[in-house]
């Protein structure tokens, strides 16, 4: 897996170890059972498939919520919640290994299962699953770029 070249600002939204889930608006979502084993927030110069800001991991040590880092992206793990395809950026200083790719992969296929089960429970149906892993290039192709579009917040409720 080589450098991909593209360099993003991502602002935390859920600090590594956290057991509170925000949205890119700062709204807390819910209270998790388990704490985030990553960083996680947004690049808010993208717009993802589902109208919210494109979504981004971080790896690397713990960064505090609403901080502003700027990382590579070296991939991306495609979800698909309610029937709506949504692309997480998978961002680090350092290339991604093998190893870290996997724990990924394994981490979103748990979570995708568990949020169908919460969306079971909140009356909300659609297709849930993970796609795997894609292309940075390629998940960013997909997003539309914020100055391109007039963004208040997401579409559609958590």
């Amino acid at each position: 897996m080589g450098k991909s070249g593209i360099q993003v600002e991502v602002v935390i939204e859920i600090p590594c170890g956290s057991f509170l889930k925000r949205g890119s608006t700062g709204k807390l979502d819910f209270i998790s059972p388990l704490p985030c084993p990553f960083n996680y927030g947004s690049i808010p110069a993208y717009i993802g498939l589902d109208g919210d800001l494109l979504d981004a991991v971080v790896l690397g040590p713990r960064l505090q919520l609403g901080s502003k880092t700027s990382v590579y992206v070296w991939g991306a793990i495609g979800l698909y919640d309610r029937g709506l395809y949504d692309d997480k950026l998978i961002c680090s200083q350092f290339p991604i290994t093998l190893k870290q790719q996997r724990l990924l992969l394994l981490f979103f296929r748990f979570y995708a299962k568990a949020k169908c089960l919460l969306n079971l429970f909140r009356g909300r149906r659609g297709r849930h699953g993970c796609a795997g892993w894609g292309s940075a290039e390629v998940a960013l192709s997909k997003a539309t770029p914020r100055k391109a579009m007039d963004w208040h917040g997401p579409t559609i409720p958590f």
